[in-house]
């Protein structure tokens, strides 16, 4: 793998026929976990197509000049001009492959993914997902010098990474940035030793022969796997919503406020998430109108009265949203007065949806464990599924409350306990 400086830019790549540049930077997650997987890709296709790795942080007036403005990034470029879309962030194996496939001759492709061979890992401890359930497992796990793996097809910290303040948890006597805390727990659970594979496509999962198959190339066969796989919001299904995720609509304060600088934004819900975000929210934008469809927010009463403390917030009891369009750069929201069956338009510069959340169970396979009537998981209280040598933890078991704290304790209870029993 070659690593190259902007002096060596025009002719390395601009010169150099078929190429890949990675943008990395240090102390950045993404680009560590992207390292293996880009140097994997050179092995393959190392012989039609150049690899190379810029130090973004030493070269910034190239980073700019090309628009590369996040870590890692991928730029594509073919006889001196940049072809394919570029790719950032948490990148995954798909669609690196995706992208160097549209770059060669279906002959070409066709010689290469003769060339790769089937791998099998074979694990004491498979955990899949890497919000704070999973690593805090790691931890202890890998203390316990227990061979484990961590699997997450994003990367690690789970919703906590993208929560923009966390104000509860024990131990830091100022509130975090989610991220950070992620940062903090990823760390620490690498230091332990275990492994880590993320922001990679799980291709199946056999929770009866506890095999787990990531990239459609590699086996993981482990003696017991715990499932940590979390939750993700919950969308409306309205109208409009899908065609403009992303485009108008978020479900992340934390990723989009930023955007909304002296704007106008719309929010969907009335409980902690949807009160917190909306406070967040309010740091950049100069006007919050809440949507709840009930007579009064279900957020706890601290978060209320923070939320009544702030004058650019309103709030619309009673109403529910029944549909979404743009005109122009402006969101429409079509909202129904609950009482008077009222039907009226909001208008605002973007909307951020924050109803709650669903487990994410889609990803086990055909065989799951016992759920409740929600599709949560049943465990005991040592965190065992129905299924034998299957473990639960987090927000996706079923529980009274889902707290980073209390994924914490449930991580805690299941690695003491396997490692009791291995």
């Amino acid at each position: 793998m070659k690593e190259i400086n902007a002096v060596d830019f025009e002719k390395e790549v601009l010169n150099g026929g078929k190429v890949v540049v990675d943008f990395y930077s240090t102390e950045c997650p993404p680009c560590e976990a992207l390292a293996p997987k880009f140097d994997a890709m050179a092995e393959l296709y190392g012989q039609k197509i150049k690899f190379l790795k810029i130090y973004r942080q030493g070269n910034r007036e190239l980073a700019t000049e090309l628009s590369v403005s996040s870590s890692p990034t991928l730029l594509f470029f073919e006889n001196g001009k940049q072809v394919i879309d570029s790719i950032s962030g948490g990148i995954k194996k798909s669609e690196i492959i995706e992208r160097l496939d549209t770059m060669l001759t279906t002959e070409e492709v066709t010689a290469i993914k003769a060339n790769q061979k089937p791998i099998v890992s074979e694990y004491d401890v498979a955990i899949l997902g890497g919000g704070p359930a999973g690593l805090t497992a790691g931890i202890y796990l890998g203390q316990a010098k227990i061979k484990t793996v961590l699997i997450d097809p994003a990367l690690p910290g789970g919703y906590m990474g993208i929560t923009h303040q966390v104000s509860n948890y024990p131990g830091f006597e100022q509130p975090q940035p989610g991220y950070m805390l992620a940062h903090y727990m990823s760390e620490q659970a690498k230091h332990t030793g275990i492994d880590f594979k993320v922001a990679v496509d799980i291709t199946s999962v056999d929770l009866l022969k506890k095999e787990i198959v990531i990239d459609q190339l590699e086996t993981i066969k482990a003696k017991k796997i715990i499932i940590a796989t979390g939750t993700t919001p919950n969308t409306m299904n309205a109208p409009g919503e899908k065609e403009y995720k992303g485009k108008g609509i978020s479900y992340c304060a934390t990723c989009d406020a930023k955007y909304f600088v002296d704007k106008e934004v719309t929010v969907i819900g009335g409980g902690n998430s949807a009160v917190e975000e909306a406070l967040f929210i309010t740091k950049f934008a100069s006007k919050v109108t809440m949507i709840h469809q009930f007579d009064k927010l279900t957020a706890n009463q601290t978060a209320i009265e923070q939320l009544q403390a702030n004058d650019k917030i309103t709030v619309m009891y009673e109403h529910e949203p029944r549909g979404f369009e743009k005109r122009g750069n402006t969101m429409i929201t079509t909202l129904e007065d609950l009482k008077t069956k009222e039907v009226k338009e909001l208008e605002s510069d973007g909307v951020f949806v924050f109803i709650g959340f669903k487990s994410n169970v889609s990803v086990l396979g055909k065989t799951l464990p016992d759920m409740n009537i929600w599709g949560y998981i049943l465990t005991d209280e040592d965190m065992k599924t129905s299924i034998p040598d299957v473990y639960a933890i987090g927000d996706i078991i079923s529980k009274k409350y889902r707290q980073i704290t209390t994924a914490v304790a449930d991580g805690t209870i299941a690695a003491i306990t396997i490692s009791k029993e291995l």
